[in-house]
C-alpha cells in the first residue's frame, strides 16, 4: 500500500499539521497532492478545533513546485493559473481564517516559493533555500509570487530573485524580511509548535479577527486601512465589558508568573 500523499494530524490544542508527503519527488506538487491539499485545508477551516495550522514538508525538500514530469504527461495540472477549474492550494491558504505557520525545512521552488509565501509566518531552517524558476521554466506565476514577493522585501530585490532564478539562503532571507527567523533543522518543529502554542494564548476569535485586520488592511491604502481598523475596533470593543477585561488582566498574570 503507497504512503498517502498530505499527511493531516490535529492535536488536542487545536493545532493542525500538515506535511506534503512526496519526498521522493521532493514534494513537487502532483495533481493528487494539489487536490488533496487544497481540499483538507478547506476541510481544517471549517474544523472548529483547529485554531493555527502548520505546513511543512517530509525529506530534504519543502516543495519543488509543480510536478514538471506529470505536467509533460499532459497528466498534471497547473494549479489553474491557466483558468481551469482546478485545486488551487494557494487559494484555499488565503480562504484559512486562522493562522498558518510555514516551517520550511527545505528546498521552496517555484510553486513551492508560492506556497511558502501564502502562509502568515515562515520560521525556515538552516536547510531552507528559495528559488523562482518560472522565467527559466517558461510558466507564468498565478499562485502570487509576483506580487507577495516585491511587498515583502521590495521590487528591486524581488526582480533581482524572480528574473535570475538565484538561490536565496534562509539566512538571506530572513536579512531580507520575508523568513520571520531560522532555526536548527533539529529545532523547526518544536520552534514552529512553540509560536502555534503562543498564538493560541489569544482569547477566543481574537487569532481570526486580528488576523483578518492585519491582511484586509494591508490590501488597502494607509489610510483606508486606518478607517478599516477604527470601525472593527468600534464594532468589536464595544461588547468588551469592565468584568471581561479584569478577568483576562488575571489571566496574563497568571502565564506571567507561569512563565518566571
Amino acid at each position: 500500500m503507497s504512503e498517502p500523499v498530505l499527511h493531516c494530524e490535529v492535536d488536542a490544542d487545536g493545532i493542525a499539521t500538515l506535511t506534503l508527503n512526496r519526498p521522493q519527488s521532493l514534494n513537487a506538487l502532483s495533481r493528487e497532492l494539489m487536490e488533496r491539499l487544497a481540499a483538507t485545508i478547506d476541510e481544517l477551516g471549517n474544523d472548529r478545533r483547529v485554531r493555527v495550522l502548520i505546513l511543512t514538508g517530509a525529506g530534504r525538500a519543502f516543495c519543488a513546485g509543480l510536478d514538471l514530469k506529470e505536467l509533460g504527461t499532459g497528466r498534471g495540472s497547473l494549479g489553474g493559473t491557466d483558468g481551469a477549474r482546478v485545486a488551487d492550494p494557494a487559494s484555499a491558504l488565503e480562504r484559512f481564517a486562522a493562522p498558518v505557520i510555514g516551517a520550511i525545512n527545505g528546498a521552496a521552488v517555484t510553486g513551492g516559493f508560492e506556497l511558502a509565501l501564502a502562509c502568515d509566518v515562515l520560521i525556515a531552517s538552516s536547510d531552507a533555500r528559495f528559488a523562482d524558476t518560472h522565467a527559466r521554466v517558461g510558466l507564468a506565476p498565478g499562485w502570487g509570487l509576483s506580487q507577495r514577493l516585491s511587498r515583502a522585501i521590495g521590487i528591486y530585490r524581488a526582480r533581482e530573485i524572480s528574473l535570475s532564478a538565484r538561490w536565496v539562503s534562509a539566512e538571506q532571507a530572513a536579512d531580507w524580511g520575508f523568513v520571520n527567523r531560522v532555526v536548527a533543522p533539529d529545532r523547526l518543529m518544536a520552534e514552529a509548535r512553540a509560536l502555534a502554542g503562543e498564538m493560541l494564548q489569544a482569547q477566543g476569535d481574537m487569532l481570526t479577527r486580528y488576523k483578518a485586520v492585519i491582511n484586509d488592511g494591508f490590501a488597502l491604502p494607509f489610510g483606508q486601512g486606518m478607517a478599516l481598523e477604527r470601525g472593527r475596533s468600534r464594532g468589536f470593543n464595544r461588547q468588551v465589558g469592565a468584568q471581561d477585561i479584569e478577568q483576562r488582566r488575571e489571566a496574563v498574570l497568571r502565564s506571567n508568573r507561569e512563565r518566571d
